[in-house]
């Protein structure tokens, strides 16, 4: 270990980057980087093993990769967790005693503040690095948000298409003269079924020795938190999440976007990309996937309206959802519009439910930790929404129980996007639909018990049953939106005697959760 430190260069588990700004100047000689895994980070929601072990095995190869450099790394093992985060690095700086500390900005506000509170009583405040991963910094966001009187991501989007010459023309315009093709990217699969599903089946990493002791260690410290092991074989290390990209723009992208939104039993995949972990950990660069995927549209591999569809993922949400977390922290967390206050269903930890979408899209994220976007918002997402489930609780399971759950991106997403807790600020109306919505994007109602034409009676499904619930609960909330003023006035074609079995129903779904 060095005699005399300068500098400890600390390094959180989502930021595995080598082009970090944490690490401009770096010298082996007199610098070290600190890296530390927590078991309090597995524990303070129930994290799935699957992400545990992601987060994990990729900072053991980050750290490798380091060491090989000839970097010295003070890395703390998870058999030696101090209590926390904050502690552990309480306890490094007592035994290090560096001169300085220097780190990118983290990506968690709770995080940050922990942190801060323990340099703070060791008289070190840091040398605060820019996170450069990112196309737009909270700084540049809270600017655009200041221009504005109501945010909307589609206007951040053009503008930062715009910034960062993305799919446009010689002109300077949108490639098509559309910015936005999402009307083009809602079809179903019909009877048939999803096409060429073995040919487009994303790639999968073989663990190897550092990954499977990993799984072995996590098995062991955390028997009791959600996910299986035995089939993870996602992207740990820049070079399998660039083959990862690579895998997805040949095989999935062009289909992509004609059935984004689409779902189907028992294909978690479909053509989905799977890399949201690797850019969440940083073991991708977004402005790599976007170079690549517009790339294949130049090439003419793949139609424009699925490269947008997919760029507007990266370069519009990810980005905005980023800009939101930052300038409503750590007040946002509190949000809660709708005064949602009931308990998160108990088996949503199991999977056990006679809804079939349910079932489906609850088992496949307790066994895979992955569910794409469209399950997430309007199959659990929404079934939390129309039941009236306090955010919170959604929001600590969504953080617990996926892949790619870091809490920047995943608590505006669940909080606002899906929940509407918010009131507006991420999401223009909520996201409310019957369980016909589900029916139409997949096979899910084929057998079920329950029927998505039916609001009231025995075999109403619990979806169609608490969307007129939720629309009669919270009619004069939702008056004053004018993007929901025609499914008030369907609900206002209700008779009185169908608002009343309505109602009904949906009471005794709310007291168990779900009607058996």
């Amino acid at each position: 270990m060095i005699a005399a430190m300068r500098h400890l260069v600390l390094v959180l588990g989502d930021q595995l980057n080598r082009d970090s700004a944490a690490f401009d100047g770096f010298d082996p000689a007199v610098d070290v980087v600190w890296m530390a895994e927590e078991r309090h980070e597995s524990l303070r929601v129930p994290s799935s093993r699957i992400r545990t072990a992601m987060f994990l095995a990729a900072m053991r190869h980050f750290r490798d990769d380091l060491r090989a450099e000839g970097w010295q790394v003070d890395y703390q093992l998870l058999a030696d967790s101090k209590g926390s985060l904050a502690q552990a690095l309480d306890v490094a700086l007592r035994r290090l005693r560096p001169s300085g500390v220097i780190w990118a900005e983290p990506g968690e506000w709770q995080v940050r503040a922990d942190l801060l509170a323990v340099l703070e009583r060791h008289g070190l405040p840091p040398v605060v690095r820019e996170d450069r991963h990112f196309l737009c910094t909270p700084e540049r966001f809270a600017a655009h948000a200041a221009e504005r009187k109501q945010l909307r991501m589609e206007f951040f989007y053009r503008q930062m298409r715009r910034e960062h010459r993305v799919l446009l023309d010689a002109e300077g315009e949108p490639e098509g003269g559309e910015w936005n093709f999402d009307s083009e990217n809602r079809k179903s699969f019909g009877k048939a079924g999803p096409p060429r599903l073995t040919e487009s089946a994303p790639v999968a990493f073989v663990p190897d020795a550092t990954t499977r002791e990993v799984l072995r260690e996590v098995a062991e410290a955390f028997p009791e938190n959600p996910g299986e092991l035995a089939s993870f074989d996602w992207p740990v290390t820049p070079a399998e999440a660039l083959r990862a990209l690579q895998d997805f723009v040949q095989h999935r992208l062009a289909n992509f976007g004609d059935y984004q939104d689409a779902m189907w039993t028992a294909e978690p995949w479909l053509f989905h990309s799977r890399l949201s972990a690797a850019m969440n950990l940083k073991l991708l660069n977004p402005r790599v996937v976007i170079a690549a995927v517009e790339a294949e549209y130049r090439s003419g591999r793949a139609p424009l309206a699925a490269v947008e569809g997919f760029i507007r993922q990266i370069l519009g949400w990810r980005e905005y959802v980023r800009g939101v977390y930052w300038l409503h922290m750590p007040g946002y967390l509190e949000r809660n519009a709708l005064a949602a206050d009931r308990p998160l269903p108990e088996f949503f930890w199991t999977g056990d439910t006679p809804m079939r979408c349910l079932a489906d899209a609850l088992g496949q994220t307790l066994r895979l930790g992955y569910a794409h976007h469209i399950q997430r918002l309007m199959v659990t997402g929404l079934y939390c929404l129309l039941l009236g489930v306090d955010p919170r609780e959604v929001h600590r399971w969504y953080l617990s129980v996926y892949v790619d759950a870091v809490e920047w991106v995943e608590l505006p997403n669940t909080l606002g996007m899906s929940q509407y807790a918010d009131g507006g600020v991420m999401a223009s109306k909520p996201y409310v639909a019957s369980g016909k919505y589900i029916e139409r994007m997949s096979n899910y109602c084929a057998g079920c018990q329950y029927r998505p034409d039916r609001a009231s009676g025995d075999t109403a499904c619990p979806f169609t049953t608490l969307y007129w619930d939720f629309l009669l609960r919270h009619e004069k909330t939702l008056a004053a939106n004018q993007r929901m003023s025609l499914q008030l006035r369907n609900l206002a074609r209700l008779s009185p005697a169908e608002r009343e079995a309505i109602t009904a129903r949906a009471t005794a779904i709310r007291e168990s959760g779900v009607v058996t």
